[in-house]
């Protein structure tokens, strides 16, 4: 079965979190950091990073996994919501290109 994609929006304790996180969530935040790229580089998250939206910075990642279950697994795993800093929300998704992705 090919895998399926999932969009991943990381939303944050508040809006201006960008901006006045302070040392024990950016910590957490590094923890955070850290997970996404090592998923990254084994192939379950095909781009990450945050969203400088005007109404507040929040985090997105494109999973490429099995199922759904699969991408909400990932999401609770992220150390960030494991301690109760971020919240999340998964969305399937159709990648309908992506540098890359027909070389595959």
């Amino acid at each position: 079965m090919p895998k399926q994609h999932y969009y991943m929006k990381l939303i944050p304790p508040r809006p201006s979190f960008a901006q006045d996180a302070n040392a024990e969530e950016l910590a957490i935040m590094k923890q955070h950091a850290d997970y996404f790229y090592e998923q990254f580089r084994v192939g379950r998250v095909l781009l990450y990073g945050p969203v400088l939206a005007r109404d507040g910075t929040f985090g997105v990642g494109i999973l490429e996994v099995e199922s759904e279950a699969e991408a909400r697994v990932f999401g609770e795993n992220d150390p960030s919501v494991l301690a109760g800093l971020n919240r999340f929300e998964i969305s399937p998704m159709r990648v309908t290109g992506a540098r890359g992705k027909d070389e595959q």
